[in-house]
C-alpha cells in the first residue's frame, strides 16, 4: 500500500480552487488587571494640582467612577506612597501612622508590602533616533537615574531598530542601567531615509518656491518647435513618474517604520502585563508615523497597555523644534498641490480633478512627528515630553509620577464579554486638580500571555457567547508531530468557503475587499487560555476575479509547541463587514516523549495535495509534494476511488530496528480491517513519513476509525483518526 510522493500526486486527484492569502504583519491564568466577572477593574490615578504637585490628602468619598457613563462603586481604595520626600510637607512617620485606617471598609493608605501593589517597574525604550536626538535622549535617561546605587523601581532598557533589542534587562543596579543607556546612545539606527525632509515632511524637490520642472511648452507649434514641445512632454512624463516611485517608496518605507515600532513598543508591553503594581514605558522618539495600514497596529499598542496597566511616557528627542510640525504637515500638502497644478497641462483630461491627492493628504495629516506620541501618553495615562531641551525636569516629574498614586478598584457593573470598549472616566470632588488615568478597556476574555490586537475584540466576545454562533460553516483541526527537538509541535488549521465572507464591491475604482479575522484560544484542562493564534484578513482585488475567488477555501495556517496534556481548542471565524460568525471546537492531546523513546504523529486523511518546487518546513512536505489534510469534510465514494493518508513515524534515536506498522480499519468499534504493513529508513531528520491510499470501493458508506499502531522493543504507540464516507 506504501507510494512515493509522485505516485501519490497521481493518485489524490480532487479538486479544488486556492484562493491566495493576502498576508498582513499580523500567539490564564490571572495575568489580566482586568477581570469582568470574577475581579475588579484596576487603574493607577494620579491626581495633580495647578502646579503639577501630587494630591494625597484624598479619601474614597472624593472619587467617582463612570464606566461607559454608569457610575461604578468603589471596591478598594489605597494611595501608594514609595518615597516619603514625594508627599509634600508629610513626614514618614506621619505617613505610616496612616496605614490600616479605614473609610467605609477601603483601607486609605498602604505602605506596607502588597503583592497587589507589586513594585515600579520602568522600562527606558530608545526608537529610532538620529544622532543628535540619541545623544539627548542617553543624556536625559542617565540624569533620570538617582545617585544611588540601587533603584527604587526595577528598570530594563531596549532598543527599538528593525527589531527589538534588549540592552539590559530589569535591575535595580543603577551601574547596569547606566552602563545600558550608554550603549543605546551609541547604537546606530538603520536608515529609514525618505524622499522627506525636515523631519520626515517635505520632499526636498517639491520645496515651496522651487518648481519641480521645466515651465510648460507653449501650444501648438510645428518644426523644430513642435520637436522642443514634445521632447519637453516626454523629460515631464518621466518626471512625473519619477515622482510616483518616490510617493510609493516613501509610503511603503513609512509603513515598515511604523510596523517596527509599534512591534517593539507591544512586544514590551506585553511583557510586563503579568506583572502587578506601577509599569511605565518611558519611549525615547521623534515621532512616529501613523500611516493608514499602520493606524489599527497602533491601536493594539494602546489597548494592550490598557489591559496590562502600562502608562506610556513619550519623550520628543528632537528637542525644542525650530518649526511647529503641524506646519511641516501643511507644507507639504501645499506643495503637493502647487506640483499637481503645474502637472495638468499633460492630462488630457480636463476633468482630471485636483481632488486626486486627497486620500495622499489624508495621509500626511498623520505625519506630524508628535501627533503619535501625544496618543500614546493621552490614552495611557502617562504624559507627553516634547516642545523643550530640558528634558531633566520633566523626568523627574515622570519619576515622581510613577511613585505617588491612587491604586483604585471596582467591579463593573456590566458584566458581560461584549468585545465593546469601556469608556472609563474619573471625576474628583475638588475643583482645580487634574485627574490621569487610563481611558478604558475591551471586554473580551483571558487571552493566554499574547497580547489583543484590535481586529480580536468582537471574536473573542462571540466566542464567549453562551450559544455559539454557527452563521456559516467551518472547520477546525489539530495534529501533533513529535519531533526530537520540538515534541509539542502542533499545526492548528482553522477552514472556511470564501464565499462567506461580506465582499465589498467598488465599481468605480472596479475592486473587491474583504475584512474578516480567524481567532483560536488553546485551552488546558484547567480551562486556562494556554495559547491565542489569529490572523487579520484585509483581502483586495479586481471586480473581474471575484466570482473565482469566491468558489476557493480561506485556509487559516498555524503553529504552536505544546507541552504534554489534553487541550480544547476553540476556533472563530468573524466576518466584521456583516457582524457575522461562526465557531467550532476541536481537542488534542499530546503525550510525552523524547528522541529516546518512539513516537507517532497524528494521522492525516488527505484532502488534496500540490507540487511544489521549494524546500519548506512544513510537516505536510514530502519531496516536491504539500498535502492538505481534510479538516472533517465527508469523503464521497462518488468522487474518490480511493482515500489518501499520512502520518510521521519517529523511531528512537537508539534504537538498531525499524519499528513495526499496524494499520487498522473500525466501524463503530468493531474492527473490520487489520493489515501490517512495510516501513523506510528514517530520512535524515530522523522520521519515517508514511503517505498512502485506502481503496473505498469494498466500504459501505457511514462513520469510520483509521488507526495506525506502531510498536518497537521498548514503546507501542497508536494514534487513529476519524472520517465519513457518503455514496
Amino acid at each position: 500500500m506504501k507510494m512515493n510522493a509522485r505516485q501519490l500526486l497521481a493518485l489524490i486527484l480532487i479538486a479544488s480552487l486556492a484562493l491566495s492569502s493576502y498576508s498582513q504583519t499580523s500567539s490564564q491564568r490571572s495575568d489580566q488587571k482586568i477581570r469582568i466577572g470574577t475581579a475588579e477593574v484596576v487603574l493607577d490615578v494620579l491626581v495633580k494640582d495647578n502646579k503639577g504637585n501630587p494630591i494625597t490628602n484624598l479619601s474614597s468619598s472624593d472619587f467617582e467612577i463612570f464606566e461607559d457613563g454608569v457610575k461604578q462603586s468603589l471596591a478598594s481604595f489605597k494611595l501608594i506612597s514609595r518615597s516619603a520626600d514625594s508627599i509634600s510637607g508629610k513626614s514618614r512617620e506621619e505617613n505610616s501612622a496612616k496605614a490600616g485606617e479605614t473609610i467605609s471598609g477601603l483601607t486609605r493608605v498602604e505602605r506596607r508590602p502588597d503583592p497587589e501593589v507589586g513594585v515600579n517597574v520602568v522600562a527606558l525604550v530608545f526608537d529610532r533616533l538620529s544622532q543628535d536626538a540619541r545623544k539627548r535622549a542617553s543624556d536625559a535617561a542617565a540624569r533620570f537615574l538617582p545617585g544611588t546605587s540601587e533603584l527604587n523601581s526595577f528598570v530594563g532598557v531596549f532598543s527599538i531598530n528593525l527589531s527589538l533589542k534588549t540592552v539590559q534587562n530589569y535591575t535595580t543596579d543603577t551601574a547596569l542601567v547606566k552602563k545600558a543607556i550608554e550603549n543605546a546612545g551609541i547604537l546606530a539606527s538603520s536608515s529609514f531615509d525618505s524622499s522627506l525632509t525636515k523631519s520626515g515632511s517635505v520632499p526636498s524637490d517639491i520645496l515651496p518656491g522651487r518648481p519641480t520642472s521645466s515651465p510648460p511648452p507653449p501650444p501648438g507649434g510645428n518644426g523644430a518647435g513642435a520637436v522642443g514641445s514634445a521632447m519637453a512632454a516626454v523629460d515631464q512624463q518621466f518626471e512625473s513618474m519619477r515622482a510616483r516611485s518616490e510617493e510609493t517608496f516613501e509610503v511603503l518605507q513609512r509603513d515598515q517604520q511604523g510596523y517596527a515600532t509599534t512591534n517593539g513598543l507591544l512586544a514590551v508591553v506585553n511583557s510586563m502585563r503579568r506583572l502587578p503594581g506601577r509599569k511605565a514605558i518611558i519611549f525615547f522618539s521623534e515621532g512616529i508615523a501613523i500611516p493608514p495600514n499602520v493606524q489599527q497596529h497602533f491601536r493594539s499598542v494602546i489597548n494592550a497597555a490598557n489591559r496590562a496597566n502600562v502608562s506610556l511616557y513619550p519623550v520628543d528627542s528632537a528637542g525644542l523644534r525650530t518649526e511647529s510640525p503641524a506646519q511641516e504637515t501643511r507644507d507639504e500638502i501645499n506643495s503637493r498641490a502647487r506640483q499637481r497644478i503645474e502637472t495638468l497641462h499633460i492630462q488630457n483630461r480636463a476633468t482630471d480633478a485636483l481632488t486626486k491627492g486627497l486620500e495622499r493628504n489624508e495621509d500626511l495629516l498623520n505625519l506630524n512627528p508628535q501627533n503619535g506620541l501625544i496618543q500614546l501618553a493621552a490614552e495611557t495615562g502617562g504624559t507627553f515630553i516634547g516642545n523643550t531641551n530640558n528634558l531633566e525636569e520633566k523626568l523627574k516629574q515622570v519619576d515622581q509620577e510613577l511613585n505617588t498614586y491612587y491604586l483604585i478598584s471596582y467591579t463593573p457593573t456590566n458584566q458581560q464579554y461584549d468585545g465593546k470598549f469601556r469608556s472609563i472616566s474619573i471625576k474628583v470632588k475638588r475643583s482645580g486638580v487634574e485627574t490621569i488615568s487610563r481611558k478604558g478597556y475591551y471586554s473580551v476574555p483571558p487571552t493566554g500571555d499574547s497580547p489583543l490586537f484590535y481586529y480580536e475584540a468582537l471574536p473573542l466576545a462571540k466566542l464567549n457567547q453562551l450559544i455559539s454562533p454557527k452563521d456559516f460553516p467551518i472547520l477546525v483541526n489539530s495534529l501533533n508531530f513529535p519531533e526530537a527537538s520540538k515534541p509539542g509541535r502542533t499545526v492548528v488549521e482553522v477552514e472556511a468557503p470564501a464565499a462567506v465572507f461580506t465582499f465589498s464591491l467598488d465599481n468605480k475604482k472596479k475592486v473587491y475587499s474583504t475584512d474578516f479575522s480567524f481567532v483560536v484560544l488553546i485551552k488546558d484542562k484547567s480551562q486556562q487560555v494556554v495559547d491565542k493564534l489569529s490572523h487579520h484578513y484585509s483581502l483586495v482585488g479586481p471586480l473581474a476575479l471575484i466570482d473565482s475567488v469566491k468558489k476557493g477555501i480561506i485556509l487559516f495556517y498555524r503553529e504552536t509547541n505544546l507541552p504534554p496534556g489534553k487541550y480544547d481548542l476553540e476556533a472563530v471565524a468573524f466576518d466584521a463587514l456583516n457582524n457575522k460568525a461562526s465557531v467550532n471546537k476541536s481537542t488534542i492531546e499530546i503525550t510525552a516523549g523524547n528522541e529516546n523513546s518512539l513516537r507517532l504523529s497524528s494521522v492525516s486523511i488527505i484532502q488534496h495535495v500540490e507540487k511544489i518546487n521549494e524546500k519548506t518546513e512544513s510537516p505536510f512536505q514530502i519531496g516536491e509534494v504539500l498535502i492538505y489534510p481534510n479538516l472533517g469534510q465527508p469523503i464521497r465514494k462518488s468522487v474518490n476511488k480511493q482515500m489518501g493518508f499520512y502520518f510521521n513515524i519517529y523511531p528512537a534515536k537508539e534504537s538498531s530496528e525499524l519499528p513495526k506498522l499496524i494499520l487498522e480499519l473500525l466501524q463503530i468499534d468493531k474492527s473490520i480491517v487489520r493489515v501490517p504493513l512495510a516501513l523506510t529508513t528514517p530520512d535524515n531528520d530522523g522520521r519515517i513519513q508514511y503517505a498512502s491510499a485506502l481503496p473505498l470501493e469494498s466500504l459501505s458508506p457511514g462513520n469510520y476509525q483509521l488507526k495506525i499502531t506502531v510498536s518497537d522493543a521498548k514503546d507501542t504507540v497508536s494514534r487513529s483518526t476519524t472520517f465519513i464516507l457518503e455514496p
